[in-house]
């Protein structure tokens, strides 16, 4: 009996003491999370974009077709434009 009181005085103060904890409330990240996004959606995802262009080009230039020289600089394109706000909804809204 001793040994279980010994133990519940503890776990009862530190019950009364403790407060309601709010996930999604830090703002720890948010300052890199904007600078990533804006980067992103900015001039960024241009560059990103056109680099995957160029490197469809050379592929094709060199004389070896295939698609997905043209299908990955599309899909980083879209990724790049669209990709962030949707990643970032479906983040917010699971947090």
């Amino acid at each position: 009996m001793g040994k279980t009181l010994n133990i519940a005085i503890p776990v009862a103060i530190a019950a009364l003491a403790a407060s309601a904890a709010f996930a999604g409330t830090d703002a720890t990240f948010t300052p890199a999370l904007t600078k990533f996004t804006n980067f992103l959606q900015g001039s960024g995802g241009k560059i990103i974009t056109v680099l995957s262009l160029a490197s469809g080009l050379i592929g094709l230039a060199s004389g070896r077709f295939s698609l997905g020289q043209v299908a990955v600089p599309v899909g980083v394109g879209i990724g790049v434009g669209t990709g962030v706000p949707i990643v970032t909804s479906v983040v917010t809204a699971i947090i």
